[in-house]
């Protein structure tokens, strides 16, 4: 078995390849290629914690791939990564296990990648402001994601702790990211300057007001992962003409901001415009006016980790990293 772990996968695996192999995934999906059994969600509420194992198979490729991930949000005080995972990888032809590569980075990456995808459709090609709130790991690979589709010429950072945003700002300047950035304290003065929005919170209260988007605004929400989270408010949802997920399956069950709009009659998922694997395979519409407010929300599905485990893993073995043990 190869064990790859996260500083070797992040030196030869990128935003660019990632992009590529979930949309390859992706189409894989609607041409029901992909098998993707309900991942299981563990809750340690006196942490404020989850646990997360994801399974899923390549039916044409015959691999296979189990992801174990755990969120842990208080971690950076005792020192520790906020999210931890590994990712095995199997061979479906013979069942031999052949990789296990850290999942932290790959997590994010896919994550990232996914938006970048949904960006790619949904935002405007003119689109110039980036807003990011929530600056917490998971919102590099979001920024990184949004910048590797559309030429962004600004960034608007905002974090309940405004320290932490410009710690975030200045990690952006030291990964080669030469677009400025400031910081804002008022979140409802970087939506309204917003063309652009990525969402990568825990909140489990809207985090910004939907009266604040500007016509033609896009929206990323890939923080809130369960049905009791909600980044984004009723008034959000129901301004957007569009609104598109990455797993309708997995939305139903975990989207918190669309689970509460749909009880209270607001919003309903028949109007879900389509899978974002949909937009890739052109059998929805992506963005058609310059003055609609689009939302593409994820919460993640085991597929996705997937795409970007078995890419990383063919990176490996070409340039020949990681290390060989017998289990």
């Amino acid at each position: 078995m190869l064990i790859v772990n996260e500083q070797q996968i992040m030196r030869t695996y990128n935003m660019n390849e990632a992009i590529k192999d979930v949309e390859e995934v992706l189409k894989a999906k609607v041409a029901e290629k992909i098998s993707n059994p309900h991942r299981t969600v563990i809750e340690f509420p006196q942490h404020e914690a989850s646990a997360l194992y994801m399974p899923s198979a390549d039916l044409v490729e015959e691999v296979t791939a189990v992801k174990v991930v755990t969120i842990y949000p208080n971690n950076p005080t005792n020192g520790k990564p906020t999210t931890q995972g590994v990712v095995l990888l199997s061979d479906a032809k013979n069942g031999e296990h052949v990789a296990m590569l850290n999942a932290s980075y790959l997590t994010r990456l896919r994550t990232g990648a996914l938006s970048a995808i949904a960006t790619n459709y949904l935002a405007r090609k003119n689109a110039k402001v980036l807003t990011v709130i929530g600056t917490g790991a998971m919102a590099f690979e979001q920024t990184l994601g949004v910048l590797a589709v559309r030429d962004i010429d600004r960034i608007i950072l905002f974090n309940r702790t405004a320290k932490k945003a410009q710690q975030f700002g200045e990690q952006l300047k030291d990964f080669g990211i030469e677009v400025p950035f400031e910081i804002a304290e008022d979140v409802s003065v970087a939506v309204r300057q917003a063309h652009i929005i990525c969402c990568a919170t825990r909140s489990v209260e809207p985090v910004f007001n939907g009266n604040d988007l500007q016509p033609g605004t896009h929206i990323n929400g890939v923080g809130s992962y369960l049905p009791h989270m909600l980044e984004l408010d009723v008034t959000t949802i129901k301004r957007a003409s569009k609104v598109v997920v990455d797993d309708l399956a997995g939305v139903k069950d975990e989207a918190g901001e669309l689970i509460h709009a749909e009880s209270i009659g607001e919003w309903s998922f028949n109007d879900v415009h389509g899978e974002i694997g949909q937009l890739v395979a052109r059998q929805v519409n992506g963005r058609e006016e310059d003055d609609e407010i689009t939302i593409f929300k994820s919460v993640g599905a085991a597929y996705f980790d997937l795409a970007v485990a078995k890419g990383a893993y063919i990176k490996a073995k070409e340039k020949s990293i990681g290390t060989h043990i017998e289990v």
